[in-house]
């Protein structure tokens, strides 16, 4: 089991599962569902946001909500 903010960035991976109770609901209507494909383009100084891709969107979210997202290495 691997989680997003342990993915190094230009690393890619399939989005396995999550908590929806944990995860805005913004990230879910931008495309973050479970067999979506994401990668990590960069990391802020001190690892704070993440600034991820999925699918086609590019998307600032906080190592927190990374922290939650069960991913699958490609």
């Amino acid at each position: 089991m691997m989680f997003l903010d342990e993915l190094e960035p230009g690393a890619e991976a399939v989005i396995s599962s999550f908590d929806t109770d944990k995860l805005p609901l913004k990230l879910i209507e931008m495309g973050c569902l479970p067999g979506n494909k994401i990668a990590l383009v960069h990391r802020a100084p001190f690892n704070d946001p993440l600034y991820i891709k999925i699918d086609e969107s590019h998307l600032a979210i906080r190592q927190e909500i990374a922290s939650q997202i069960e991913i699958n290495l490609l």
